[in-house]
């Protein structure tokens, strides 16, 4: 068979047994319990359940793009915009303050969040101190200059044990959209 008539014959054959396929009722995939190793990363996605650590939602400045490699330079959380310096930060779900301190140049705060999660903030200064128990939408701190320059922001990140996660799973619903057919006559 030519070419031409051999890619027809296969863009016609869907048309031709469309009218013996019966649609499936859409059944939403069940969601796999979170594992803390390997696999898709969406697949380990928890609910969104979490507070956004400012208020009001603020802009995704700078999204999350962690490296192939865990030594390699990225982006291993999101920069939150915020009104100005000195906004407060929240814990976004409740768990224990495990780090305060200075990174590099930059104070940073730690929440454990217990089942191998913590999240991270900085540029943030606060008055706690490592192991005070922090509740969902508490605030832990305060944003400071140097970040992000103009505008103000913080960056948020989150760990499942060792490893980078988007934080933007535990406030948002990240999985992607599925278009379902029309029942009925077209």
């Amino acid at each position: 068979m030519k070419p031409p008539l051999l890619l027809a014959a296969l863009l016609l054959l869907p048309a031709s047994v469309a009218s013996t396929v019966q649609p499936v009722p859409y059944q939403p995939p069940a969601r796999p319990a979170a594992s803390t190793a390997g696999g898709d990363p969406a697949a380990q996605a928890a609910p969104p359940s979490w507070r956004w650590p400012v208020a009001p939602r603020p802009p995704v400045l700078r999204a999350f793009d962690p490296p192939p490699k865990p030594w390699l330079s990225g982006h291993r959380g999101v920069d939150l915009g915020t009104a100005s310096d000195g906004a407060h930060v929240t814990s976004p779900a409740a768990g224990t303050v495990s780090f305060l301190g200075v990174v590099v140049d930059r104070p940073v705060i730690t929440i454990d969040h217990g089942n191998g999660l913590r999240s991270s903030f900085e540029p943030v200064r606060s008055t706690l101190a490592a192991g005070s128990m922090v509740t969902e939408g508490q605030v832990i701190g305060t944003t400071l200059a140097g970040h992000c320059g103009t505008p103000s922001c913080v960056h948020w990140g989150v760990r499942r044990g060792e490893e980078y996660v988007n934080p933007l799973q535990f406030v948002m619903d990240l999985r992607p959209s599925v278009l379902l057919p029309v029942e009925g006559p077209a």
